[in-house]
């Protein structure tokens, strides 16, 4: 599986967000699906971003996730 792999500040210029988002949702508990390679570095998936972004569009402020 070929899929390429994105900093936080490039994830988070995809998902037009702050880097702070992105690293609060790892610490809060990952509702982005991320990937930690060696001890440090993590990195996004753009399928994950895109799974992600599907997964939260609504129809209406009311709608419950």
């Amino acid at each position: 599986m070929s899929s390429q792999l994105l900093n936080t500040k490039q994830a988070a210029n995809y998902l037009a967000v702050s880097n702070a988002f992105l690293e609060r949702d790892r610490w809060a508990g990952a509702r982005i699906p991320f990937v930690k390679i060696g001890s440090r570095a993590v990195r996004y998936r753009l399928s994950d971003l895109d799974d992600y972004i599907e997964g939260s569009i609504r129809t209406s402020t009311s709608q419950q996730v």
